[in-house]
């Protein structure tokens, strides 16, 4: 296979920018900046997320069996480079970014964020060096309604530079 062909063919997936949180059993939270997800089922309405199988946050997802997915507004390249780094709490913040917790599985909802879902795990595919996390939205807020289409309020990894690229 041609590589340069494979990562410029694979790069021409167009990706919105999310921060996906979670809630250890110990009370521990994580949180990363995540870019490959889809919705895959109406009823029940099911997200498939890529997930790096050694981050952090894929462990405490894995254990928790829950997590919320943050959504990234136009402007707001500056959160999604904040949780390009493992993250740190500090009070009601976590990597500078207030939130609250879940209602329904206590994983940090991102105040500044336009929008978020809560999830259940319903299975994870671990193949790859990301697994699809599978989950059920259970719970979902919109704390900014969009202007016109919904799926046009979202950031896009395009926005964040031309030298960052993720994918390929």
């Amino acid at each position: 296979m041609d590589g340069d062909a494979k990562k410029t063919a694979l790069r021409m997936i167009p990706y919105g920018i999310y921060v996906m949180t979670a809630k250890g059993g110990d009370g521990s939270l994580a949180a990363a900046t995540v870019n490959w997800v889809t919705q895959t089922s109406f009823n029940p309405p099911l997200l498939a997320i890529g997930v790096k199988a050694d981050s952090s946050i894929y462990g405490m997802v894995k254990d928790s069996r829950g997590f919320a997915l943050n959504m990234l507004g136009k402007g707001q390249q500056g959160l999604a480079f904040g949780f390009f780094k493992p993250s740190e709490v500090d009070g009601d913040k976590i990597s500078g970014e207030p939130f609250k917790p879940g209602a329904e599985t206590g994983a940090p909802i991102l105040q500044n964020a336009p929008a978020s879902v809560e999830c259940k795990v319903v299975e994870i595919v671990e193949q790859g060096d990301h697994h699809i996390v599978v989950g059920e939205v259970i719970s979902a807020n919109v704390a900014v309604e969009p202007e016109g289409r919904a799926d046009d309020a979202i950031l896009e990894m395009r926005e964040l530079g031309d030298k960052v690229f993720y994918g390929g």
